[in-house]
């Protein structure tokens, strides 16, 4: 069912069946605009979603293209079965839960004015931001709900560039976020700033125990992560490795750790 987007906004959000730890209630599909509409995030390869995001489309005179934040499949494994143009982004593999680093290729075409198009790296190394009049769809550098998982290198994150694309969205004159997962936005700087308020504070913890000596990944996860449920565990592990790196980029020596 498609849900209006707050404040009046011509955009509608139908959210997938694919709930998850990484997902939270489902990847968040938007339909944007009309005579034509355009597609944010198809989403997975789901007949029922895929259907309903194309029935809403073809009551809003036709989707005359999609667009993708990231190449991660839980926002691009859709785009063949919706049938709709690839204007922007590319098809990944794997599952929700699989960092791609390097997804199906597919040329990025012109963007339908007004749609434009912002590189946010970080959380994926091709995800890009679109800004539709004063409406950001953010993708997963930012989420409704908690905060998003920024890989390391070898999995296309970039915690360095996560932060730069954080601060770029935090400048937008938009008034509405809408993510790649949980629910509308509609206080993007203060978001922006409890996202860069998180990280922060990881990071502190991580060097307090640095700091103290600790030289055991284990025991680092534990001192900086220990909120996180059992099941993001591996997540969060991932996540403290891309602040090891960015340590390491600024000359911390975090070469020698223990398991």
């Amino acid at each position: 069912m498609a849900e209006p987007a707050p404040g009046g906004a011509d955009v509608a959000l139908i959210r997938a069946s694919n709930p998850g730890p990484m997902t939270l209630s489902g990847t968040n599909t938007y339909v944007v605009g009309r005579d034509p509409a355009y597609v944010i995030d198809p989403g997975p390869d789901d007949a029922g979603h895929l259907g309903a995001v194309r029935a809403e489309g073809e009551a809003r005179g036709g989707i005359a293209g999609a667009l993708v934040t990231h190449s991660h499949a839980d926002h691009s494994a859709g785009v063949e079965r919706l049938g709709a143009p690839l204007l922007w982004g590319a098809v990944g593999v794997g599952d929700e839960t699989a960092w791609q680093p390097d997804p199906g290729t597919a040329p990025a075409r012109e963007l339908p004015e007004p749609i434009q198009a912002i590189a946010t790296p970080g959380h994926a190394f091709d995800h890009t931001c679109f800004v539709w009049r004063d409406v950001c769809f953010c993708g997963d550098l930012i989420l409704g709900h908690g905060s998003t998982i920024v890989p390391p290198q070898a999995y296309g994150g970039s915690l360095v560039d996560y932060l730069e694309s954080l601060r770029a969205v935090r400048e937008l004159d938009v008034t509405l976020f809408a993510p790649g997962h949980g629910e509308w936005i509609a206080d993007p700087r203060a978001k922006v700033d409890e996202y860069l308020a998180h990280r922060a504070e990881r990071e502190e913890r991580l060097r307090q125990a640095l700091d103290a000596g600790e030289r055991s990944r284990t025991r680092l996860l534990a001192a900086a992560w220990a909120d996180v449920p059992e099941a993001l565990r591996p997540a969060a592990a991932a996540a403290m490795q891309a602040h090891l790196e960015k340590l390491a980029d600024e000359g911390r020596d975090v070469e020698e750790l223990e398991p």
